[in-house]
């Protein structure tokens, strides 16, 4: 009897990709019908893998997986898994770090335009019986315009990319990264609260960690430079949304694009939703059908590399690799 494998959810029309790549180990595929900690520790208990898309996998559920040797994420933040107690119980977590690089780039590239242009109040107003540029006052030009990256990873590069070639100039926060990097790919390496004071447009590019979370607040706002425009497509809570909401209601921001917020879905009555200058979309910046296909395939195939013995590719805790090895090798005995 080959592996079991476990989902605990999905967002995927298909699991097909994944399924075939585990086929080739005879594992089996076993989805969970709610991302429920109970139903999930039932079905996995006997599991050697878990894969996980949204659901919250904490400290209680990972005790519940003796055989476990992996928890593989569909996507690359592992926000919602509890990565030091899955390195204590000695499983290896693993990511996609670059699966939808020109996806999410794309995305916050298409709000960035959408926001410049107001694209939507102009749409709103055709559909109302309204032909003016009044609606729309004011535009301006964004050839000489600045935008500044929270972060510059992979996807923030490649945004960097695309921005220069309609003329904007690029600046880029990222303490772990060296100047001379990012100078090398098109960003001046700049402060935080330079960057907010000399950003036109704002693009957050950030994994969420209690570092990270609520870094745009209420003193961040206030120094943001006048009439700038926010684009999230990272997670929501790196965004205080309270304090967003202040910052758009006096006039320092003049906008923002949502990809992600703090509470997926939001509340039907959410302020947010009924503003003319914000943007929301239902955390879709990664997707496309190439992507998706991409994603489980990769992710499959870290867990096919550790239950076979072989280190993963994109290890979030390699540090567990020595204990997870040892497991399996009395598991073998």
């Amino acid at each position: 009897m080959g592996p079991l494998v476990v989902v605990t959810d999905s967002v995927f029309p298909t699991l097909d990709p994944a399924r075939e790549v585990l086929s080739s180990i005879g594992a089996e595929l076993r989805v969970a019908e709610a991302p429920d900690p109970f139903h999930v520790a039932s079905l996995a208990r006997e599991a050697d893998a878990l894969m996980v898309t949204y659901m919250r996998i904490g400290a209680e559920l990972i005790q519940e997986l003796p055989r476990c040797r992996i928890i593989a994420r569909f996507g690359i933040g592992v926000d919602n898994v509890d990565v030091a107690a899955a390195t204590r119980a000695g499983i290896v977590v693993t990511n996609v770090p670059d699966y939808c690089i020109d996806e999410v780039s794309d995305h916050a590239l298409a709000m960035l335009l959408a926001l410049a242009r107001r694209l939507f109040p102009a749409d709103r107003s055709v559909r109302a019986g309204t032909w003016s540029v009044s609606v729309v006052t004011p535009i301006h030009r964004l050839k000489g315009r600045v935008l500044g990256l929270i972060g510059f990873g992979k996807i923030a590069r490649s945004l960097a990319q695309k921005a220069r070639a309609l003329g904007l100039e690029v600046m880029a926060f990222d303490p772990y990264l060296d100047p001379e990097f990012m100078e090398a790919h098109g960003a001046r390496p700049v402060g935080l609260e330079e960057l907010l004071r000399g950003s036109d447009f704002i693009s957050i590019h950030v994994p969420l960690t209690p570092e990270t979370r609520h870094l745009l607040n209420d003193e961040a706002f206030r120094k943001i430079k006048p009439g700038a425009f926010l684009i999230n497509t990272a997670r929501g809570p790196i965004v205080d949304e309270e304090a967003l909401l202040r910052a758009l209601d006096s006039g320092q921001l003049a906008g923002a694009a949502l990809d992600v917020l703090e509470r997926e879905p939001p509340h039907s009555d959410s302020p947010l939703l009924r503003r003319e200058d914000v943007i929301v979309t239902p955390h879709i910046a990664f997707y496309s059908e190439e992507a998706l296909i991409e994603l489980q395939t990769r992710a499959a195939e870290e867990v096919v590399r550790v239950l076979q013995g072989q280190r993963p590719r994109s290890p979030v805790n390699p540090e567990v690799l020595d204990i997870s090895h040892a497991r399996l090798g009395r598991s073998a005995q």
